[in-house]
């Protein structure tokens, strides 16, 4: 297991290109290697062979033209179907499959992501969380930094602030750009991961250096940018993985990463900023990101199946000389152009948000993540100026999310289980599917979190109440908007399931852009209005968003009827 992971990770894709498959070879350049004869071109397979002299004849030629010193054994035309059925488990029908698309030898192909083993899987899912978790603790690291900068650079609070504004806005954008370009066979998701990794932490150094607030600014949305794609598409690279009845607890896990980020950044940049000075939790998301960088680029395998079939290809070409062979995904982008798969992935996310139902999961999820966005602004008032803690332990309240969110995934888990398991094995047995309105249920009632948690939050936050009182206020927030994006994007995601990436791209721009706003004026808002009646407006507009919601939960199904996009009930 170790070594396929070595092997399909980036570092491993090198070593096996110098080495031209000598080092961490593949089945197809192992001497072992059986090519099944309905690959071979025509000039070489000929039928009136025997088996014994076409295994020869073809193992010759096709060491030549591979051009290495491999002897490949060949199967004869004759006895193709017999050995790809019993014992390379291809199941290849010569009426109506093209015989040089190239696919998975079978169920139990090994080099197919859904065909790994549990502990592998795990160790993927690991890692693709892990560099979410290191994407998204960029954002709220900065938070400690902003008094630091406002005195060294003479810059309002606003004016500092924006370096947590334009990162959140730069991966609400990223994606739009980044994540079409890891749909692409060619390119899969590694080669984006890694990349735009790499930049992320080469754009961090200009701002550990900076000598100004517009350098800053600039180089936070540019790491923002260039983080979107582990946001982004890491619950698609889950997805590559795992079966559609695992995913949901998967992506559960993987949603905790992205929540964790947020929150553990304050809390391990504070105490830094605090002995060191504002520059310093930049360091650590260098660090953090360097770390990360290294790991992944030696143990993150590709999960893209195009991607992974495209190479099987490219290398069976180059072992047996048929140039017809191609992958599906090779054949359905060919004669395609970047430019306009481009076009499309940038103009279908707007059309597709004019829809109803994806209007008001774009709003709701954006002020949602908004107010998430606002707690930002609102603990330095509540912990540093009502409770007099320092710096670095005014981010401490933030561990009190990570308690939430272990208990609030237990719940989920099981909600899975007990609840959606058995109405979807009811409803296949009744020859239907699940309806998507279904995965709006939790989210309903995990909306009831998020005013309760203002309310407590707001009017708890005073000195004759004890800090704990505020920090249990705003943990209840974790299962509002947990429940809420795992109820909302799975909901859209099963509507408009020919659209998934366009859908989870849109709404992923329209959040961050709504979200990005909100701590530019979050610390005028709580002090002008006041802790508690600035919480309790936003508690009523949550409050008067809820009947909406369920709106679309009873009538969703009228809605996709008249889509041209959606699924039809």
């Amino acid at each position: 297991m170790v070594a396929d992971i070595i092997r399909d990770s980036t570092v491993g894709q090198f070593l096996n290109f110098i080495s031209n498959g000598r080092l961490l070879p593949y089945q197809e350049q192992r001497p072992e290697f059986v090519v099944p004869a309905h690959f071979l071109p025509p000039s070489i397979s000929e039928p009136e062979w025997d088996a014994s002299d076409a295994a020869t004849l073809c193992g010759d030629t096709a060491q030549k033209k591979s051009g290495t010193n491999t002897p490949v054994t060949v199967l004869a035309r004759e006895d193709t179907i017999v050995v790809d059925e019993k014992e390379l488990g291809m199941k290849l029908d010569n009426e109506t499959s093209d015989p040089n698309l190239v696919s998975w030898y079978g169920d139990d192909d090994p080099d197919n992501p859904r065909n790994w083993s549990p502990a592998k899987r795990a160790f993927v899912a690991f890692s693709i969380s892990l560099m979410t978790f290191t994407m998204y603790i960029g954002s709220a690291i900065y938070t400690p930094s902003i008094p630091g900068i406002m005195s060294d650079f003479n810059v309002t609070l606003v004016h500092a602030t924006l370096g947590l504004t334009l990162y959140v806005l730069g991966y609400g954008i990223g994606p739009m750009f980044l994540s079409p370009m890891q749909e692409l066979p060619v390119f899969g998701r590694n080669i984006i991961y890694m990349a735009s990794l790499f930049l992320f932490i080469i754009f961090q150094i200009p701002i550990i250096t900076a000598t100004n607030i517009q350098t800053i600014l600039a180089f936070r949305f540019l790491t923002g940018f260039f983080g979107s794609p582990a946001l982004a598409t890491g619950g698609a690279s889950m997805g590559d993985i795992y079966p559609a009845s695992q995913l949901a607890y998967v992506v559960g896990i993987w949603a905790i990463g992205a929540v964790g980020g947020p929150i553990a950044g304050p809390v391990i940049g504070g105490f830094a900023a605090q002995a060191k000075g504002w520059r310093w939790p930049q360091y650590e998301l260098i660090w953090l990101s360097a770390l990360s960088f290294v790991f992944l680029m030696m143990f993150l395998p590709e999960t893209y199946e195009p991607t992974i079939l495209l190479r099987r290809a490219h290398r069976l070409r180059k072992l047996i000389g048929n140039q017809q062979l191609m992958s599906k995904g090779e054949k359905e982008t060919e004669g395609e152009s970047i430019g306009s798969i481009f076009k499309e992935a940038l103009l279908r996310p707007f059309i597709l948000a004019k829809e109803p139902v994806l209007m008001f999961a774009n709003v709701y999820l954006g002020f949602v993540y908004a107010i998430f966005y606002l707690w930002f602004e609102a603990f330095p008032l509540v912990f540093t100026d009502i409770y007099n803690f320092n710096l670095g332990i005014s981010g401490l309240p933030f561990l009190g999310f990570f308690v939430s969110a272990a208990v609030t995934y237990t719940f989920y888990a099981l909600y899975q289980k007990l609840h959606i398991e058995p109405r979807a094995d009811r409803a296949t047995a009744a020859g239907k599917s699940l309806a998507p309105e279904v995965r709006l249920e939790i989210g309903l009632i995990a909306s009831l979190f998020i005013p309760t948690s203002l309310l407590i939050f707001g009017f708890g936050s005073r000195e004759n109440v004890h800090w704990i009182v505020p920090i249990i206020g705003a943990s209840l927030y974790l299962p509002g908007i947990y429940l809420n994006f795992q109820s909302i994007l799975m909901y859209v995601t099963s509507a408009y399931p020919l659209y998934a990436a366009s859908v989870l791209a849109g709404n992923d721009l329209f959040r961050s852009s709504i979200a990005s706003v909100f701590p530019l004026f979050g610390r005028a808002f709580f002090t002008n209005l006041g802790l508690g009646p600035a919480s309790a407006l936003l508690a009523g507009v949550s409050l008067l968003m809820m009947p909406v919601f369920w709106s679309l939960m009873k009538w969703g199904h009228l809605l996709r009827s008249r889509s041209k996009y959606a699924q039809s009930p």
